[in-house]
């Protein structure tokens, strides 16, 4: 191999027809093509796991449409660097050139940094990509995320992967089996770049590579787990089991299975605050605390340092009593709702800040509990007045 730079970055696609996966988005009938085509791309969000396109796609976005594309990485950048690029784009688009600026990891951008690029997108300074591995809903403020179209792309599947790594190892002439092929794509997860920095790894020592070489490299031949795959929900599922029936052992193990065989700590962490309510809910209210505080302690230091604070909040919560009142009382509100559609809210309980309102009665006779503890005033619609969401008996403790 002569070229430096990553084999991640050699085999990366130029244009639409090269580009693998994703077939849902880019298809020559998708909206997304079709905006490409016509030079009509307004400002994206990318939202999809590690390796799955997002940086390729916004680099093939670019080149379609003749726009000059900077990328930032929110980790290592700010309001600063920022201000630098728009007064480069502000000259560029008065000579008619277009500027996408791509931002990797966009979540990571506190909301004044994000704030700061909502006049560019509004005026069209810029065409912003934004790449994220989070739920856009919760990691980016809700003023940019209501100009950018959010585009989710999903981990690339087994025959992607085998694809890809084809690809690459006819253009090095390696000589590769169907199952060194297959095996890479299960190691890689979903994630093209780590597929193809396995082949590169192997490259590096030989033209022929086998199955015990793929093994060797990866060091953890026998941990083979597809994210999207049914290991994956085999033991998410025997790990929250493990935990509502109070093994705290059991459920280190199967934490542990997941981690190591390169499950996203994020993930579990987040499946930690779900049971925290879910399945404890009131009997420890604690346990949600510490959930969150572990997801934070997973954001900040990541792996592997984050896998002892999965560990111990992975115990907390299996040794917790238990608790699903909570949970039954939101399913059965739900259930209400659905069945009896928007009722109208209560006359007393409605906020009355104009003087047409208070005309109206909106507020009237509302007793302030505080001050007067009446029992007998209502607050549900009157058509449900006397319903129920909590269950009767107290939960089992």
């Amino acid at each position: 191999m002569t070229n430096d730079s990553p084999l991640a970055v050699q085999f990366r696609p130029k244009i639409l027809d090269e580009f693998v996966g994703q077939a849902k988005i880019i298809s020559p009938k998708s909206w997304l093509y079709q905006v490409i085509k016509n030079d009509q791309v307004p400002s994206l969000l990318f939202w999809g796991p590690p390796g799955s396109g997002k940086t390729t796609l916004a680099l093939i976005i670019a080149k379609e449409t003749k726009a000059e594309f900077i990328e930032l990485s929110a980790t290592s950048s700010g309001v600063k660097d920022l201000k630098v690029i728009i007064d480069r784009a502000r000259s560029a688009k008065r000579l008619g050139q277009k500027t996408i600026l791509f931002i990797d990891e966009i979540h990571r951008w506190n909301k004044a940094q994000q704030d700061a690029l909502l006049p560019q997108v509004e005026n069209g300074i810029i065409i912003l990509i934004g790449a994220t591995t989070e739920n856009p809903s919760f990691a980016v403020n809700g003023a940019l995320l209501s100009r950018v179209k959010v585009v989710v792309l999903e981990a690339l599947s087994s025959d992607d992967l085998v694809e890809i790594v084809t690809r690459a190892a006819k253009n090095l002439n390696l000589k590769i089996k169907t199952e060194g092929k297959g095996l890479i794509s299960k190691l890689a997860n979903g994630d093209a770049r780590r597929a193809l920095n396995i082949l590169e790894s192997a490259a590096n020592q030989t033209k022929n590579i086998t199955l015990d070489l793929i093994k060797e490299i990866i060091h953890k031949p026998n941990l083979l787990y597809d994210k999207s795959g049914e290991e994956h929900y085999n033991l998410i599922s025997a790990l929250h089991k493990s935990m509502r029936g109070g093994d705290a052992d059991a459920s280190v193990y199967y934490l542990v299975r997941m981690i190591e065989a390169g499950e996203d700590p994020l993930y579990v962490a987040r499946r930690l605050i779900r049971f925290a309510s879910e399945d404890i809910g009131l009997a420890n209210n604690s346990a949600l605390m510490l959930a969150t505080s572990a997801y934070e302690a997973c954001h900040k230091i990541g792996l592997p340092e984050c896998g002892v604070n999965l560990a111990q909040t992975v115990i907390y919560l299996a040794k917790s009593p238990k608790s699903i009142a909570a949970y039954q009382a939101y399913e059965a509100a739900k259930s209400e709702v659905e069945d009896s559609g928007n009722l109208p809210v209560p006359l007393h309980l409605r906020n009355a800040p104009t003087k047409l309102m208070k005309d109206l009665n909106y507020g009237k006779d509302y007793q302030y509990t505080p001050l007067s503890d009446k029992t007998d005033q209502t607050y549900l619609p009157d058509k449900i007045k006397n319903k129920k969401f909590l269950p009767a008996t107290k939960n089992k403790e």
